[in-house]
């Protein structure tokens, strides 16, 4: 590929999608003070910058996950993310606090790649062939019934923050996890743990017996689920070669949810929070460096801006990658939304079943317990 002057200028430029509203933001800005104490915005890092300055509180799913648990006293929980956060800031909030998910069609496909009949069909499918129940381990990227049936079978959640201590705590209880429904995060870590990837099976929910061998069962230690997040597979090993060749001294850093083979070319993978902590320590440590950088494009594009004048960064493709669904959430979204509340008026809440949440809490307590050791 070829590079022009003004190209190449661009691509280390900071980059946006949106325009902002003021008369929205003004909107937002007294609804917000007049609900006071009452009222807690969560706001996950792929969010809009025009919605995510009202959260108080941003973090990747687990440090949200451990706010939410933490965080007692306000009513009204307002969850800038999407459809599977809204329910775990309800399963671990007490039950006289409202979740509220700004627009409900906020969901996440790599959770709906996974249902609760499929993975329930699989657990009794490697069971029965293998002789031994594996231990389900799901990404925080699924539904509040998968975390709940994981909790009932002796499993836990994950993020892609604590995935390696997850997966090593499963190992400890089992020879076999079952791990769902992000492949790429559970290959990646299960391999930086040691384990090799003749080691690793795929399930595929679509074909008899997931598609796999007794065989290929019996030799696994880990059994992935065929699922992806599909704005981290638009990151290519082609893009990593065209950065490497262009700028030899770039560093190239992505998140776990990038394909092995991506994640393999890299300098350093990990979570978004290990993303902006990285980038962080590169301001104060290496200043003038060159970052390309594999991650949904509004955290990319918050760091391009934060540090545009310490430090060299890209997105690793080029173009921007955004989370569809997570951006469904606008100003107008929370504008709308807050002031309902301040008119006495609930809408988009998310209510978690009793006996789903009983289950999915242990799943949750547990990875909590599992990452705080």
């Amino acid at each position: 590929m070829e590079i022009t002057a003004r190209y190449e200028e661009e691509l280390w430029k900071p980059i946006s999608l949106e325009e902002t509203n003021e008369e929205l933001l003004e909107r937002i800005r007294i609804a917000k003070d007049k609900l006071g104490t009452s009222l807690r915005i969560l706001g996950h890092h792929y969010q809009r910058d025009e919605v995510i300055q009202f959260a108080d509180k941003t973090g990747d799913s687990y440090g949200l996950s451990v706010y939410a648990a933490e965080e007692t006293t306000a009513e009204f929980i307002v969850f800038c993310g999407v459809h599977f956060m809204a329910e775990t800031a309800d399963i671990l909030t007490n039950d006289s606090q409202i979740v509220i998910l700004p627009d409900l069609s906020a969901g996440c496909s790599m959770a709906d790649m996974a249902t609760f009949s499929q993975v329930k069909r699989a657990f009794r499918l490697i069971s029965e062939i293998t002789g031994e129940a594996p231990v389900p381990i799901t990404y925080m990227n699924s539904s509040a019934e998968i975390k709940a049936f994981c909790g009932e079978h002796g499993g836990t959640v994950c993020t892609s923050s604590n995935a390696k201590l997850a997966l090593q705590w499963g190992w400890e209880q089992n020879h076999r996890i079952l791990f769902l429904p992000d492949q790429h995060l559970g290959r990646n870590i299960a391999f930086a743990l040691g384990v090799p990837l003749n080691e690793m099976a795929v399930w595929d929910p679509f074909q008899p017996n997931g598609g796999l061998t007794k065989s290929q069962l019996l030799n696994s230690k880990i059994v992935l689920w065929n699922g992806y997040c599909s704005v981290h597979q638009r990151f290519l090993p082609t893009h990593v070669d065209f950065f490497r060749k262009k700028y030899p001294d770039v560093r190239i850093l992505v998140h776990p949810e990038c394909s092995f083979e991506v994640v393999q070319k890299s300098d350093e993978f990990g979570s978004t929070d290990y993303i902006i902590k990285r980038i962080e320590r590169a301001a104060r440590e290496e200043p003038n460096s060159k970052w390309a950088i594999g991650t949904e494009h509004h955290l990319v594009g918050r760091l391009q801006k934060r540090f545009q004048n310490v430090l060299k960064i890209s997105n690793l493709a080029f173009t921007t990658c955004n989370c569809a669904t997570m951006t469904r959430i606008d100003p107008l979204d929370l504008a709308v939304i807050l002031e309902k509340l301040v008119d006495g008026k609930v809408e988009n809440r998310i209510l978690v079943k009793d006996d789903v949440k009983k289950n999915a809490k242990l799943a949750l307590q547990k990875m909590i317990e599992i990452t705080q050791q």
